[in-house]
């Protein structure tokens, strides 16, 4: 049964391993790179390389209801939807709450987690991390929690002519504030929830503001009937019982006539290809007004550039482009993992549950995180650590390797097929 286990992150994910660890019996020590916690909820008023980077103006888009931890409520006063800074506060009460600051070693970076001569007998990890003042240190644990999030390395797309482009190009991760964008013609790459939040943002300080789109997207509020919060209206059990027992594409239909009937998302530029229900919705309460107005203009993909003109895939053309903000996602990266694990021609479908990769001989290591959930990620973060601290304890097990495999192909096929 494993007894000491490595928490690599001190965020939302590493505070509530933490506290299942402690729940089960078992001894974590948390590592956490920077001074202090709450990960990509820290705001910094400049990116730090390696860590995750938030803008000033950031809200959450899911309510303190549905996103809380199951054991302690956000306070009573705090608004249905907050900002950045009140969500790590909520941190903060929670770490003090269960006394869980003691068994976190800050400015500790996380070098190396290899698997030790012996695992197939232990299943033990060997863990190199560095201090601030750079003395290097090697631990050996029964298990290990990775809680760092991927949320660190963005990605940037090599359109033509990118060369040739001579105003500015930066990423969402880069992102702070509008005000450098003031009165400028500015293309906005990408439409996630961090897209759509900066082109409304910048909108209200540029001179035009362009975003440009690959394919479109459903786009809601966050305000549901009777002016209650969105997600606590739909993320209901009698909902997810109505999904089982009717067909998807009625749902779909019913879903997609709602919402096209407060905008038309196809007389916005933001119709998708696919339905509702195949991806994640955009949370937004402010980009339709801002299209409607006229500040903010939806466009297709980039073609190419051609100095400081932006050439679309319809032939439109953009001329005068100051600045070009990609918020064009990132790329889920752990370099202290054993290659092994990571690289693989399935990406992170081969972690069973996306939480346990199935090439380890012991289910030792989980990865928390790597889910994208129709409502709230803190919640399902915690039933991870749930979950696999039982499991690391011994007191739940895993499947046989062939039926985790047949699960992951009927989870793939499952994707592909919408």
């Amino acid at each position: 049964m494993a007894r000491r286990v490595a928490v690599i992150g001190a965020g939302n994910a590493g505070l509530v391993c933490i506290k299942c660890c402690l729940d089960e019996g078992l001894e974590p020590v948390c590592f956490e790179s920077s001074d202090d916690i709450g990960g990509l909820w820290r705001f910094k008023e400049k990116p730090e390389a390696e860590r995750s980077s938030i803008y000033r103006s950031l809200m959450v888009n899911t309510s303190k209801e549905m996103m809380c931890f199951s054991d302690f409520p956000m306070p009573a006063h705090y608004p249905n939807y907050m900002s950045h800074s009140q969500l790590l506060q909520y941190f903060r009460l929670y770490a003090d709450h269960f006394d869980l600051l003691k068994h976190i070693h800050f400015q500790t970076t996380v070098r190396s987690v290899r698997q030790r001569h012996d695992f197939s007998q232990s299943g033990q990890w060997e863990v190199v991390t560095e201090s601030s003042d750079g003395y290097k240190e090697t631990h050996v644990f029964d298990a290990v929690s990775v809680c760092s999030g991927n949320f660190t390395h963005p990605v940037t797309p090599n359109f033509p002519g990118i060369d040739t482009f001579q105003g500015k190009c930066s990423h969402s991760w880069e992102y702070k504030d509008p005000d450098e964008f003031r009165g400028k013609r500015v293309v906005i790459v990408g439409i996630g929830n961090s897209g759509g939040d900066i082109a409304v943002e910048i909108s209200r300080v540029a001179e035009k503001t362009f975003l440009s789109i690959r394919e479109g997207v459903w786009v809601v509020g966050r305000m549901g009937s009777s002016g209650l919060p969105m997600d606590m209206m739909l993320l209901r059990r009698a909902a997810f019982m109505l999904a089982q027992l009717l067909p998807r594409a009625l749902l779909n239909w019913v879903l997609e006539r709602a919402y096209n009937q407060k905008y038309d998302h196809r007389l916005y530029g933001l119709q998708p290809s696919y339905r509702i229900l195949d991806r994640p919705l955009v949370i937004n309460d402010d980009l339709p007004v801002r299209i409607l107005q006229g500040a903010l203009q939806v466009k297709p993909n980039i073609q190419e550039f051609r100095g400081s003109t932006v050439v679309f895939d319809n032939g439109a053309i953009e001329e005068g482009v100051d600045a070009v903000v990609f918020c064009t996602g990132y790329k889920a990266t752990f370099p202290f993992l054993p290659p092994s694990i990571t690289n693989s021609s399935e990406g992170e479908l081969t972690f069973f549950k996306r939480v346990f990769p199935v090439s380890l001989e012991h289910p030792t290591l989980a990865i928390f995180g790597l889910v994208y959930p129709k409502g709230p990620l803190m919640p399902v973060e915690e039933m991870q650590a749930r979950w696999a601290t039982r499991v690391f304890a011994g007191l739940n097990h895993l499947p046989s390797l062939a039926t985790m495999c047949e699960i992951i192909k009927k989870e793939i096929k499952t994707k592909t097929a919408r």
